[in-house]
């Protein structure tokens, strides 16, 4: 990938951007409800998130078309925490057989949709939804396979504008946010002087992030549609903008903390607003807020480096290629 290191710290900058922003429109009043400003905000979150893991995958996937390597990475990352905390609170909250099903195999977001106990788990059915189709793609037809994912985009909007769905969980009307992140790291990994490239490296910022904001708005009507290629748009844009002043912001080394805590975050903090954080009028709540997020952050602390990441580790040597394999214990052995 161009840029390396640098590239991938300034997306880890904007992963730290999308946890904050999904944190914020969960647990956070961000003006009078009537203006729908907290759905603004996860949404937009979750359009960067969702970009981002777009663009992480088929760079995975264009370099190694290894696709047992790649699912059992994907698994180990995702499963173990989504899995532990379906355990705990599914079993605190009583959830139906068809619940739990629905939830460890994550399709609780397809109708009809099982999201009773953990509602923010609907996006990780998209992820690994979107993991399987990707993966049955490469297998069948190799690293070209994944030029099918700028048309697949493209269908996906239309068929969202034929169907009327401006905004929605279900995975067939929602991947096209994952997939524009796809388109740019299909951009990023071709020629750095490509038209797309040197477009984005002209393309004003602060406008286009307004504009990607505005589509996630529940009021946004068409624009919504453009929802997925705005954010992606926005991400890559600082991509080949080098010198623009937020970059060494995203670039920080706080931000690269929370980047690394951020799928912790994310399935933890709706479950710290349960029982007594979650009691009392709106004033209430919102003082006990500042103590919600807190544990948030302590709990993905720990999830993140001290549970996580034996799964994590586990998964890279065991999908190591056998070459790898061979050098490594090789080197063990020496003295």
């Amino acid at each position: 990938m161009q840029g390396g290191v640098e590239r991938l710290k300034l997306l880890d900058g904007w992963r730290a951007i999308s946890i904050l922003a999904v944190l914020a429109g969960h647990l956070l009043p961000l003006g009078p409800h009537r203006w729908q400003g907290n759905d603004m905000v996860a949404r937009f979150g979750m359009s960067i998130f969702f970009v981002l893991s777009g663009f992480l995958i088929v760079s995975i996937l264009w370099r190694d078309q290894n696709v047992g390597r790649f699912l059992v990475r994907r698994l180990a990352r995702i499963v173990p925490l989504a899995w532990l905390a379906i355990l705990i609170v599914f079993s605190l909250e009583g959830a139906s057989v068809a619940d739990w099903l629905a939830n460890l195999f994550f399709y609780a977001n397809l109708p009809p949709q099982h999201l009773d106990h953990a509602g923010h788990f609907w996006s990780l059915g998209v992820e690994m939804q979107f993991y399987l189709g990707i993966a049955i793609v490469v297998a069948a037809f190799g690293q070209r396979g994944l030029w099918l994912v700028p048309p697949a985009a493209l269908a996906i909007t239309l068929l969202r504008i034929w169907a009327g769905m401006p905004t929605t969980i279900v995975t067939l009307y929602r991947v096209d946010d994952i997939l524009a992140g796809g388109c740019l790291a299909l951009i990023h990994l071709g020629p750095a002087r490509s038209f797309p490239a040197r477009a984005l490296a002209r393309v004003p910022f602060w406008p286009l992030g307004a504009l990607a904001l505005a589509a996630c708005h529940a009021e946004a009507g068409v624009l919504a549609y453009a929802r997925p290629y705005l954010a992606a748009m926005m991400v890559g844009a600082l991509l080949y903008q080098p010198e623009h002043r937020i970059r060494p912001v995203l670039e920080s080394r706080p931000m690269g903390y929370i980047a690394r805590i951020s799928y912790a975050l994310y399935v933890i903090h709706p479950f710290t607003v349960r029982g007594w954080l979650g009691e009392g009028d709106a004033v209430v709540r919102y003082c006990k807020r500042p103590l919600a997020i807190a544990l948030a952050f302590v709990a993905a602390h720990i999830s993140t480096f001290r549970f996580e990441r034996t799964f994590i580790r586990w998964s890279h040597r065991g999908a190591q290629p056998r070459n790898e394999k061979a050098s490594s214990n090789a080197a063990s052995r020496r003295p």
